[in-house]
């Protein structure tokens, strides 16, 4: 919708096009910046307790802030991008990542670091207010390339960021890798001022107050029963009383969004089938990309005298992984052909396939570190066909003036589908397990299991996939107001 006047405006100014890189180059970084945070502290897992100083059902509470404040924010900050100005909002997300890192490097306990953590998360709005900036500011001949590029960000930071800290956590203090965050995070804020322009599409209105607080409550009751639910114990009255919480607050929630006029997220959009059925392809391919991230690393460091296991240091499995940061990097773009070649749902069909011809390589090539670095390799091309296409599928469906929180709401799906994955292959990991010198270890059957379900996953979205409308369904749907839309835009601009 926006496109059309976009291209004229270009027309008239040639120099836009030669911002284009610059702009797209900072906010791919922001959100590889943004990935890198989340990655950081891996390295640190096994030593947290001690390291602050207590238990380690406490300690594990510095991983679960931060996904649930990122949860929580993207959908949040989607919508306050739309009414107040995207990169106002990335600014502050960006600010709020810096002031994160500061308290946790500063710390030696549980309490600040727990807060650093949750402060750290609210960047995760970082990646769909990129996109959603790309979709006001760039011709239509290079938004799908870069928001390629953006989707897949998360994945290429994650890639990169695992043997980076690890060899940061080994050469230096701890706190360092907060310092180099918080640095990277002011970088990126001084190139976003100075290189990214304000959108000028905005909603406007009146912020949904209650809508916010309803849908805090309900995710965070949700996740924190998923994510903590190996924990507590699945039937545990904390576990329990979580996912009731949940299944009371967000029916209340989803029947007050539905009847105030200018909801937080706008759910008779978000219920076109289009829509649905990208997010519930998204809460699959999350399950399915974080199912690797879990497995691999531990796969990989395993003792040899296992029988399975691969000896690898921190240092060398994070290399084994690292070039599968890569490959989402240079397939990105050819996603974006595919998608505007054939269309985005091809490229997500697509997608789901090679993921699961990863999973299933997985199988027969687990028993080399050669082999890891294939399926991995395999699995994470995959996955940047499918996340290059979920923005396009979104932002073919929600206007302009909803373009951040659709995005917001497509990432939230996302994290729902890691949260899963990370406490079904939790189970799996914990209970198939044999006894290594007194120790519990994930055995064979246990890995081997976790990529079965990590195929599994990527079937499903695959035939999620088939069920959102064909592209000429849809164009033909949306091409008149597309067109009226365009000449009013036109319009209101002269």
């Amino acid at each position: 919708m926006h496109h059309a006047y976009r291209s004229q405006r270009e027309e008239k100014n040639p120099m836009s096009q030669a911002r284009t890189g610059p702009v797209v180059g900072v906010l791919a970084g922001a959100g590889i910046v943004v990935s890198l945070m989340q990655t950081l502290v891996v390295p640190l897992i096994p030593q947290l307790p001690q390291l602050l100083h207590t238990t380690a059902a406490n300690a594990s509470w510095a991983i679960t802030a931060t996904l649930l404040a990122g949860a929580v924010a993207t959908p949040v900050l989607g919508r306050l991008g739309d009414m107040y100005g995207k990169r106002r909002v990335l600014l502050i997300s960006l600010a709020l990542l810096v002031v994160g890192s500061v308290v946790c490097g500063l710390s030696s306990s549980l309490a600040p670091m727990v807060v650093g953590r949750a402060l750290q998360g609210v960047g995760a709005g970082v990646i769909p207010l990129g996109i959603s900036i790309m979709r006001d500011e760039l011709p239509p001949q290079k938004l799908g390339s870069s928001m390629a590029l953006m989707s897949s960000s998360l994945g290429i930071g994650g890639a990169f960021g695992l043997p980076l800290s690890a060899v940061i956590a080994e050469n230096a203090s701890w706190h360092a890798l907060f310092w180099i965050s918080a640095a990277l995070g002011a970088l990126i804020a001084g190139a976003v001022v100075a290189f990214v322009p304000e959108s000028p599409v905005r909603s406007g209105g009146r912020f949904d107050v209650v809508g916010a607080i309803g849908l805090t409550i309900g995710l965070v009751a949700l996740l924190l029963a998923i994510s903590k639910g190996g924990d507590w114990g699945w039937a545990s009255g904390s576990t329990l009383g979580m996912f009731a919480v949940a299944a009371v607050v967000l029916p209340v929630w989803g029947w007050w969004e539905l009847r105030t006029e200018q909801p937080l997220v706008d759910l008779r959009t978000s219920a076109r089938r289009q829509v649905l059925m990208t997010n519930l392809a998204s809460v699959v391919i999350g399950f399915a990309m974080y199912a690797m991230s879990l497995v691999s690393p531990q796969l990989l460091q395993l003792p040899t005298t296992t029988g399975y296991g691969l000896g690898q240091s921190m240092v060398q499995a994070g290399l084994w992984m690292a070039p599968a940061g890569l490959v989402m990097m240079l397939l990105s773009p050819i996603s974006a052909k595919l998608s505007r070649a054939k269309g985005p749902k091809v490229s997500l069909l697509v997608g789901a396939v090679i993921i699961t011809a990863g999973y299933l390589a997985a199988l027969a090539l687990m028993g080399h570190a050669w082999g890891v670095l294939v399926f991995s390799c395999l699995i994470s091309g995959g996955i940047a066909f499918a996340y290059a296409a979920m923005p396009a599928l979104i932002m073919g469906a929600v206007p302009a003036s909803e373009t951040a929180a659709a995005n917001g709401l497509n990432a939230l799906m996302r994290s729902i589908g890691t949260s899963t994955s990370s406490a079904v292959i939790g189970v799996v990991l914990a209970h198939m397990t044999i006894d290594f010198h007194g120790r519990a270890l994930p055995s064979e059957g246990g890995f081997r299991t976790a990529f079965v379900i990590g195929a599994g996953a990527a079937v499903l979205a695959g035939l999620v996939t088939l069920a959102i409308p064909g592209i000429r369904k849809v164009a033909a749907l949306k091409a008149v107001p597309a067109e009226a839309a365009a000449v009013a835009e036109g319009a209101a601009a002269k």
